[in-house]
């Protein structure tokens, strides 16, 4: 059997909010709470991955990055502008508005209110 990532707990100031936030920009599914109390939301990542929220006292941002196709890039970086939702193409100015990106084709950077950093890549 092949290592796995499953899941990783993100820090969140409201699990549930910010669960719902991120399902929400990335076009992804918010699963039932999970754990001894229903502390956890999960977002199904992809077949293997779950991005699990907690709700912690003094959440510290952590970078999690996602490399997606050009199509579904797209609708990302749709929902973000439809949202209102700041993003930009660097991780320490995540509001410029840019999608050029050093690394890719295109790329953002998007901040949740846990100060979570998220990148989004796209290699065409």
């Amino acid at each position: 059997m092949p290592i796995t990532l499953n899941p990783t707990i993100v820090p969140a100031v409201d699990n549930e909010r910010d669960a719902r936030f991120f399902a929400g920009v990335m076009g992804l599914e918010c699963l039932p709470p999970a754990g001894a109390r229903g502390h956890f939301v999960p977002v199904r990542v992809n077949a293997t991955l779950t991005l699990d929220y907690m709700t912690v006292d003094d959440p510290e941002g952590h970078h999690l990055a996602f490399d997606v196709d050009p199509a579904t890039f797209d609708r990302i970086l749709a929902r973000l502008q439809e949202r209102g939702v700041p993003y930009g193409n660097h991780p320490a100015d995540p509001g410029n508005g840019r999608v050029d990106h050093p690394l890719c084709a295109r790329g953002l950077f998007f901040v949740d209110e846990a100060r979570d950093l998220y990148g989004v890549m796209s290699p065409e």
